[in-house]
């Protein structure tokens, strides 16, 4: 039986940055189920301070996870971590643009990416950027 893989990224605001790749992608963030949390709550199995507001809505403080609607796309699951990042990344995200690569990194870095560098092999070229919580990846 072939294995799944879900893709992790460790953050400090996982709600804000699934959003922000929500956004990046066209995914969609994946709704947390309130009165599930509620009750979890009630029967004893989590606390009140395990959990927090995004948008209005009731959702579990250390996670956020944003979906594809395309079969087998993997999952990713932003994971709240007490740490700031350290180093470089040493596996990061990949987006290939449809269309103009440069549109397409023109308006990620309007929505708060940055550009770090790039680089070139044979007749492809890239990007890289930072999320807006430092995350590499590239375009």
């Amino acid at each position: 039986m072939p294995l799944m893989i879900q893709l992790v990224v460790d953050c400090h605001d996982p709600h804000g940055l699934a959003d922000w790749w929500a956004e990046t992608l066209d995914w969609t963030v994946e709704p947390q189920d309130e009165a599930f949390i509620r009750t979890m709550i009630e029967q004893g199995h989590a606390q009140e301070d395990e959990t927090t507001r995004h948008r209005g809505r009731l959702v579990w403080r250390t996670g956020a996870a944003i979906t594809s609607t395309e079969p087998g796309a993997p999952r990713i699951l932003f994971q709240m971590v007490p740490e700031s990042k350290a180093g470089k990344n040493r596996l990061h995200i990949d987006v290939r643009a449809a269309g103009d690569p440069q549109r397409v990194r023109a308006r990620l870095v309007e929505r708060g990416a940055t550009v770090i560098g790039g680089g070139r092999e044979g007749p492809h070229e890239w990007v890289t950027l930072t999320d807006p919580e430092g995350n590499e990846f590239c375009v």
